[in-house]
């Protein structure tokens, strides 16, 4: 399964909606679909799954305000963490 797909299907699990895989522009902060406690689960998620470790900290709610920018933002992370378990779309 390609990265794209794979945090799309955990992010609608984490949101419960299947908005974020139809719209991946949609506004997760803004329209509730995402919490603070949503987004610690995608950060435990990240790790455990993708060996990618997010400090809350240094998280930017606006980089991951949509599914779109949330993927790119991942995809940005492990390429500069040097991981070649997923490519890029």
């Amino acid at each position: 399964m390609d990265l794209t797909l794979k945090i799309l299907d955990v992010l609608a699990v984490i949101t419960g909606s299947d908005e974020v895989r139809r719209d991946l522009d949609v506004p997760l902060y803004e329209r509730q679909l995402l919490d603070s406690l949503g987004t610690v689960e995608l950060i435990v998620w990240l790790s455990e799954e993708l060996h990618l470790e997010v400090s809350p900290a240094e998280l930017d709610r606006a980089t991951w305000a949509t599914p779109r920018q949330l993927i790119a933002d991942i995809e940005r992370r492990l390429c500069l963490a040097g991981s070649t378990e997923y490519s890029a779309p």
